[in-house]
């Protein structure tokens, strides 16, 4: 390319304009070589030396970026042959998508940004950074953002600015907007990225997120995209494995009063074959008192969840109302459980769905039945006195979740108690076992709440000690979550 022209750009860019470029060809230049880029003509030298000026239209995309049109007209007068090509620019969606975060963030939200990654990166890297570009630098350099690891950004700018996380979550659906430039009539944009389906801005598409359903998710553009269920309605399940599953199991309480648990093992079982088959990562966690309970819990809480889809916790245990028993009789409320995983505490499982299954009574009181004729007990569960028994403890006052994205599975309702075989495990956790089992043979994308409505027909449905059983699942989900095997 004729070097008084580039030398004329680079007469017209300021220092931010060239950190801007620098960033926005970090892809296709090694990072070292840019560190010591001070000006423009350092950084054409850097482009030179990978080929990428032998024609205009690499640099025409970066100016068209960085919204340098005028500099775009010295390109085009600058006597040399216009270039014709099917290629598609090497410039990433991924770093022009982070340029436009930084092009309208305001200084208050930089400052922010930097105060709610401090404790992830380190003050000092954070602290040294003057633009949400260094910022995205050092986020790179940390290895808690890329292409493909995009939550904990998703996260911070959901705090900032709603039209902020928007940009992104219109990258993350694979629809964003690349305006073409005068200078690029024949860039060809029928590549695919992993994971996502890019488009031009005549030409959008939508794409349909669901386990299974790779290879379908492209529609012609005759259809209604209003009509086309989309990846905002699924939470994505891309993972392998999903995600954590642990499962508490408190089966013996020596010296406390409370009558061992017997027929646990069996819902331990069953819960470990169901979510191992799901693809989840199973740990059991056997017979804690309080204190180890809440230490898992928080150690749990502090683990890295961004290579993960969702997260299973379920509660095997005496219980009261809001509240589950460790081996030594003490409390653990549901909130103990819970809080832990919030967006704040746990920002890299924001977005995600958190379910929680607790097999414990929730009170003293039986549930008494009004049909006009007492149902039969499910066949298999048991139908003798001494076969059933109750998961019963103290009362304690409510707290329940109310943050997103969790799924709170209550074997019975406020109040009542919860029956479990001495044979054959609990009632609730053994028809939830099987109601997973059968939407992740059906054909159907049954979502989870489904699923939990059919526990809650098939529960409610037998007699226990001559009383009822009602689950109770409690949500704050803003997806369907189908759950299928792998």
């Amino acid at each position: 390319m004729d070097r008084l022209t580039l030398s004329r750009i680079d007469e017209e860019l300021d220092s931010l304009e060239v950190s801007a470029l620098c960033f926005l060809c970090g892809d296709v230049v090694n990072r070292k070589r840019l560190q010591g880029v001070v000006d423009a003509k350092g950084l054409f030298l850097r482009l030179e030396e990978r080929g990428l000026l032998d024609t205009r239209l690499f640099l025409a995309e970066l100016l068209r970026v960085i919204r340098r049109a005028d500099l775009l007209r010295l390109l085009e007068t600058d006597g040399s042959p216009s270039e014709e090509t099917d290629a598609k620019p090497i410039l990433s969606d991924y770093r022009a998508t982070l340029y436009r975060i930084y092009e309208d963030m305001t200084r208050e939200n930089l400052e922010k940004m930097k105060f709610l990654l401090s404790s992830e990166m380190g003050r000092r890297q954070i602290e040294s950074c003057k633009t949400a570009l260094d910022v995205f630098a050092e986020m790179e350099r940390s290895g808690v953002l890329s292409h493909l690891h995009l939550d904990l950004l998703h996260v911070v700018l959901l705090e900032l600015d709603q039209q902020l996380a928007g940009v992104l979550r219109q990258y993350l659906a694979g629809n964003t907007q690349r305006p073409q430039s005068a200078l690029l009539p024949h860039v060809s944009m029928d590549h695919q990225r992993v994971g996502s389906l890019q488009s031009t801005q005549t030409a959008p598409s939508t794409r349909e997120t669901r386990p299974g359903d790779v290879g379908r998710n492209v529609y012609s553009d005759a259809q209604s995209l209003t009509a086309t269920p989309t990846d905002q309605e699924f939470y994505a399940l891309t993972h392998d494995p999903r995600g954590m599953c642990v499962v508490f199991n408190n089966e013996k309480f020596p010296e406390t009063g409370l009558n061992d648990r017997a027929g646990t093992q069996q819902d331990e079982m069953a819960l470990f074959s169901v979510f191992s088959r799901l693809g989840f990562s199973v740990a059991v966690k056997e017979n804690l008192t309080a204190k180890d309970m809440q230490r898992e819990i928080k150690t749990l809480g502090e683990r890295d969840f961004m290579d993960d889809d969702a997260l299973v916790v379920c509660v095997l245990s005496h219980g009261g109302r809001s509240c589950v028993f460790g081996t030594d009789a003490v409390q653990v409320s549901l909130r103990e459980l819970t809080q832990p995983f919030t967006s704040g505490r746990a920002p890299t499982l924001a977005g995600k769905p958190k379910l929680f299954f607790i097999q414990a009574c929730q009170g003293t009181d039986y549930q008494r039945g009004s049909v006009p004729c007492p149902p039969k007990p499910r066949q298999g569960e048991g139908d003798k006195e001494d076969r059933l028994e109750e998961d019963s403890g103290r009362v304690y006052g409510e707290t329940v979740p109310s943050e997103a994205d969790f799924l709170l599975g209550m074997a019975t309702v406020q109040e009542c108690k919860s029956f479990r075989s001495t044979s054959t495990g609990s009632i609730y956790i053994q028809e939830l076992c099987r109601q997973l089992r059968r939407s992740a043979d059906s054909p159907d994308d049954d979502d989870i709440l489904t699923v939990l409505t059919r526990v809650n027909r098939e529960v409610s449905r037998g007699q226990y000690l001559f009383s009822k059983q009602m689950p109770e699942p409690k949500y704050t989900l803003t997806k369907k979550l189908v759950l299928k095997w792998v």
